[in-house]
């Protein structure tokens, strides 16, 4: 008895003198493409895990994304007791059910809704974008219904220039997607192009508060107001959807006093998404329409085996209610002012970065940040190096900067896009311009001018 007792203190001992990477778990490879036979440790399936993702980039170095990768620590620690609840079973979470609805009503109230809001939550734009364009296909059938006529062409106007779920929309639910060309100089649509694509079919037209490719409004107001002019001249209505996924927490805040929302009336349906700059970690999106009547009840169920009954307007069913407990923590902690004040410091450091990079030598800007704070640039004239070269330079330094080809029709212009954050700081900012000067002088041939040295790279209030 007394050496099956030393025996086992022994074996603690040795347990606790092994170093942390020779842990027999640590030791050798690990199954990577079936599931293993025997599990492990909590600790050492932590560690491999926790390993492997240091691999991954720095979050708050990827200027590629518009998604948030930066919240207060009292928004994380919600969002960690929220995530086992799952927010559709408004019956068994009832307070996350009654928030949800608050955050419907926020962004309704936004976006100047003339009624409280009609809307829902999405893991994203995307699927906002999705039960968006149904809402408006399905409007626009009980119309040709209502005046006997065919519903099995429709179309939708919209610019190529459009975030790939309007293709997947179109291509899913058999509408016909008409593209607003863009052009050398003119990077969105306009009011004389989308009136030349518009027919008795057309289910809506689509304008977006923040082109992917370079952070710019479309046009939306001359659009829509050459729109009422089609329906005072010719009878035919044709609704609006706009794309808000990057600009809808920009407008309201930095430019209050453009039109673009539900101050227009032919503008039916907004989507936004809380990830981008609604400041909450991915994923949370939200779609609002202007009242009850542009959500056709046909697209609304009824389910009641979760314990009550409750309607329901989504693509996905079981997800997570922690988003949109981080959409409420930012809606209460920062309020308009507090949204007001993030933003602009975001834009403050898009257009002191714009501003910077149009001064060096080899790049022209496409577009400055004084819309949302994106903005994208494109080499002055042949070089012997490209912007993916650059773009590859910078990731050296851990800088992701995405170089990329416009869309189609002025698909030989390449460029690259920043988009800033919060998280990004006027001081990181510098340290940007540094490494992108540094990798201009390397990159350039022998005889090639030098990008114009800035005065200076010490933080600036």
């Amino acid at each position: 008895m007394l050496y099956g007792v030393k025996r086992a203190r022994s074996a603690r001992e040795a347990d606790r003198l092994v170093p942390a990477y020779a842990r027999r778990e640590l030791a050798g490879t690990i199954a990577k493409d079936h599931l293993p036979k025997a599990g492990m440790g909590a600790d050492e399936a932590y560690d491999l895990i926790h390993d492997e993702l240091m691999l991954d980039g720095n979050a708050r170095l990827n200027l590629a994304t518009f998604v948030t990768t930066w919240m207060e620590p009292q928004a994380e620690r919600l969002m960690t007791e929220c995530f086992d609840k799952n927010i559709i079973d408004k019956d068994e979470y009832p307070a996350a059910a009654r928030i949800e609805e608050r955050c419907v009503n926020m962004v309704s109230k936004l976006f100047h809704a003339p009624e409280n809001g009609v809307g829902a939550s999405a893991l994203g734009s995307s699927e906002a974008v999705m039960l968006a364009g149904m809402a408006l296909k399905w409007k626009w059938k009980a119309r040709r219904k209502a005046a006997k006529q065919a519903s099995d062409r429709p179309n939708l106007v919209l610019g190529n220039n459009v975030q790939v779920v309007w293709e997947k929309f179109c291509r899913y639910w058999e509408v016909e997607p008409r593209y607003v060309k863009m052009a050398p100089g003119r990077y969105t649509i306009n009011a004389e192009e989308v009136l030349s694509r518009v027919d008795e079919n057309t289910i809506g037209v689509v304008g977006i508060l923040g082109v992917t490719y370079t952070g710019e409004y479309e046009p939306i107001q001359d659009v829509h107001d050459a729109l009422v002019d089609l329906k005072k001249r010719t009878g035919l209505e044709v609704p609006m959807h706009v794309d808000a996924a990057s600009g809808g927490f920009i407008a309201p805040f930095l430019q209050p006093k453009l039109t673009w929302d539900f101050r227009l009336p032919l503008v039916k349906s907004i989507n936004v998404s809380g990830h981008k700059y609604g400041l909450v970690y991915p994923g949370v999106g939200w779609v609002v329409w202007r009242d009850q009547d542009e959500l056709p009840d046909d697209l609304v169920f009824h389910v009641n085996y979760l314990g009550g009954d409750f309607p329901t307007f989504t693509l996905n069913f079981s997800r997570p209610g922690n988003q949109i407990i981080a959409q409420y923590y930012n809606f209460l902690r920062l309020g308009s002012d507090g949204y007001r004040r993030v933003q602009q410091a975001s834009q403050d450091v898009a257009t002191y970065l714009s501003s910077e990079i149009a001064k060096m030598g080899p790049f022209d800007l496409l577009s400055d940040g004084t819309d949302i704070p994106v903005f994208a640039f494109r080499m002055k004239k042949t070089r012997a190096w490209t912007v993916y070269d650059l773009s590859d330079k910078l990731r050296e330094k851990g800088w992701l900067v995405p170089a990329y080809t416009m869309p189609p029709d002025v698909e030989d212009i390449s460029v690259l896009r920043v988009v800033c954050r919060e998280g990004l700081s006027r001081d990181l900012a510098s340290n940007l311009l540094d490494d992108i000067e540094r990798s201009v002088k390397r990159l350039g041939k022998a005889g090639a001018p030098a990008p114009r040295k800035r005065k200076g790279s010490a933080l600036k209030c």
